[in-house]
């Protein structure tokens, strides 16, 4: 392993809290969709937009402290979640079709750029198998919310409070993981 990998593998072991934040986020935010199905959709685009905005904001925050280019690809996440976000503060009269579009592309493009760090990183580390799963569990959500833009709304919030709540523990499993790097910082595979 050279210089710039490992240095790119300690920063990030020193950064996995950032996962487990953007985890629990989702996780909080999955429960609240599920708590409260009947939550009217200026509730549901401000919840949306409050937790693309933070997510986003972490990943960028994230991806700027590495070296490489799985930097690039949690930097591009981040910007299309804090996109996201700010799309729905700034139309929040935004009706519940072009909201379900918006949150599409976001799972869409968010779980293909998470697929791509996974792809990045699968020979710097073990067990990356939770962001492939994070990323094709985004795109499989996405995927639904485009080809079924009419579902209800209660059927839109169950799905999206689910989608969040297992994206949620996947990013906790990742960033436990990458924790144990820190024991570790010259052999974060074994």
């Amino acid at each position: 392993m050279d210089t710039l990998e490992s240095d790119t593998l300690a920063t990030t072991a020193r950064n996995w809290w950032g996962f487990v934040v953007r985890g629990v986020l989702a996780i909080m935010f999955g429960l609240a969709a599920l708590i409260w199905p009947d939550v009217t959709l200026v509730v549901l685009v401000a919840l949306f937009g409050a937790y693309a905005l933070i997510e986003g904001i972490f990943a960028v925050v994230f991806g700027f402290s590495g070296r490489d280019n799985v930097r690039w690809w949690t930097v591009l996440w981040g910007l299309v979640s804090v996109a996201a976000g700010v799309i729905v503060f700034l139309w929040p009269g935004i009706g519940a079709l072009a909201l379900i579009y918006v949150i599409a592309a976001w799972a869409v493009v968010t779980g293909a750029t998470e697929i791509a760090a996974a792809i990045a990183l699968r020979k710097e580390i073990t067990n990356e198998w939770a962001l492939v799963l994070a990323g094709i569990v985004s795109i499989v959500v996405g995927g639904i919310l485009a080809i079924f833009p009419g579902a209800g709304a209660i059927s839109l919030v169950w799905l999206i409070g689910a989608y969040a709540i297992v994206f949620g523990i996947l990013l906790l499993v990742v960033g436990f993981r990458v924790r144990e790097w820190r024991a570790t910082p010259a052999s974060p595979a074994a």
